[in-house]
């Protein structure tokens, strides 16, 4: 059996819990939005490096606003990098709580994987001798039939 790095089990209070509070957060920030992925990609790219350049971009703005025309609204640029710094550390928490949720989905994905894949080879053993795993051999097999290519034919 290959190495086991989880061990544990989520019980259905825990994953009722962990669902509340996913719900609780998002009650909490009803001003969420869903970008669409052209929206996502017509939008000026903003990252870790950007922040600073933000701050101090609104830092210059409030220092001098008498350079910007009336249709540049200071107050809203201040709302957005004051949204951008208050979410910053929310963010970070769960992106970190995120990559531990992935990492181990991964590690007990694999593990089951690799123990399937025991099983199966452990059943057409089996199924050497006792010919009684033919149909279940038959689905588990069937995850494993290749495709055949479909070669274009010759101008």
């Amino acid at each position: 059996m290959p190495s086991n790095r989880i061990d544990a089990t989520l019980t259905a209070e825990q994953r009722d819990q962990a669902k509340a509070a996913l719900a609780a957060l998002a009650e909490a920030l009803p001003f969420l939005i869903d970008l669409n992925p052209d929206e996502r990609a017509d939008s000026p790219k903003f990252g870790e490096k950007k922040r600073s350049f933000v701050s101090q971009a609104l830092t210059v703005a409030e220092e001098h606003p008498e350079i910007f025309p009336e249709s540049f609204s200071l107050a809203e640029f201040r709302a957005d990098v004051q949204l951008v710094e208050t979410l910053y550390p929310l963010r970070h928490s769960i992106e970190a709580l995120f990559g531990k949720i992935d990492d181990t989905y991964l590690a007990a994905g694999s593990e089951a994987y690799a123990a399937a894949l025991l099983a199966y080879q452990y059943a057409k053993l089996h199924n050497v001798t006792t010919s009684g795993l033919e149909d279940s051999l038959d689905d588990l097999g069937r995850r494993f039939a290749r495709k055949t290519r479909k070669h274009a034919p010759a101008a």
